[in-house]
């Protein structure tokens, strides 16, 4: 690995949405979690746990749209035009899901509320499986022409192994949320949560085993890099113990230090992602020569050093608007007359 300004945005755009994975994550999660409770004080506790952050978490996801678009503009291109129905599908998921929380409790009716409640699980759900088959797609490959144009169909994009990376970040999201629920709340429905993320815990460790199988079977280019340079296998190991820490943490009742362990779970994977595919950042397969990488589809270098100028300034904002959300909105969810 070379750290030129190529490398650099390649991690930066990283950061971006590992940042977007861990925030909005736990968004997803409570979304996908939230018709499991049917009673309506609980489903308004679980709006409100993330009521006041949900916007503030998606502006990672612009901010690394944008540095991706900004810094290699070619994979924006290719990737938008190639996953175009997905990114439509995606978008719709996320508008619903911000209309079903704004909307939900706006009338009293059952009706109503059980309409968005619907709205607001589904879509959660479907932008986390959307999510997780674009990134399986990227690591398995899609056929791309000499010219870098997507070659391949929308229902191409919907093979085994990508709906397996998609169910696996719906139950990664799901344990995240269900931390993060039981984080924020108290009494029975925070002891209740407590064995709900038990069970997150042991569906997202089916899915996980599952995936990395089939990636060591039919992805082998992912683990390249970590054969090739040993000391790299330290981030799988980190990643399981990671995992590991959470019902120990959860059982002693550290669940700050459990949610943290998620986190970097979460950073660890998208880490270990980053890893297997760099320096590609679409593989193309079958015709590998064809991959769009961070040197070929890469901005001028006058424009990755400017660009990299603006991120210096910029990132230390975002990143104090996001602490200074989270600081003033801390402790325990309570209903009162200004909640969802």
């Amino acid at each position: 690995m070379v750290f030129d300004l190529n490398t650099i945005w390649f991690m930066l755009v990283g950061v971006l949405l590992t940042g977007y994975a861990i925030l909005d994550g736990f968004d997803l999660g409570v979304g996908a979690l939230h018709l499991f409770t049917k009673q309506d004080v609980e489903r308004r506790l679980f709006i409100n746990t993330i009521g006041p952050v949900w916007d503030g978490n998606e502006v990672w996801l612009v901010t690394g749209g944008g540095a991706l678009f900004a810094a290699f503009p070619e994979v924006y291109a290719t990737a938008f035009s190639g996953f175009y129905m997905a990114m439509i599908l995606l978008l719709f998921a996320l508008i619903f899901r911000a209309v079903a929380i704004e909307f939900r409790s706006k009338q009293p009716m059952h009706w109503w509320r059980q309409m968005w409640d619907v709205s607001f699980g589904v879509s959660s759900i479907v932008s986390s499986l959307l999510i997780g088959v674009a990134l399986g797609n990227i690591a398995l490959g899609i056929p791309l022409a000499g010219d870098h144009e997507f070659a391949g169909s929308f229902f191409g994009l919907l093979n085994p192994y990508a709906l397996l990376v998609g169910i696996t970040t719906v139950a990664l999201f799901m344990m995240h949320g269900a931390i993060y629920l039981v984080l924020k709340t108290e009494g029975d429905l925070h002891n209740n949560l407590r064995r709900w993320v038990n069970n997150a815990i042991i569906f997202f460790i089916i899915c996980y085993a599952a995936t990395t199988a089939a990636t060591l079977l039919y992805v082998p280019h992912m683990v390249e890099t970590i054969k090739q340079v040993p000391w790299l296998f330290i981030l799988p190991l980190l990643n399981a113990l990671a995992i590991a820490n959470i019902p120990r943490e959860i059982h002693h009742g550290h669940d700050m230090r459990a949610f943290l362990s998620s986190c970097a779970s979460i950073a660890a994977l998208l880490t270990l992602f980053g890893i297997g595919m760099y320096p590609d950042l679409i593989f193309s397969s079958p015709n590998p020569a064809n991959s769009l990488t961070i040197y070929n589809a890469a901005s001028s270098a006058k424009t990755l050093e400017i660009m990299l100028i603006i991120a210096a300034m910029g990132v230390p904002l975002v990143l104090a608007y996001t602490a200074s959300i989270y600081w003033i909105f801390r402790g325990k969810v309570k209903l009162d007359s200004s909640s969802y």
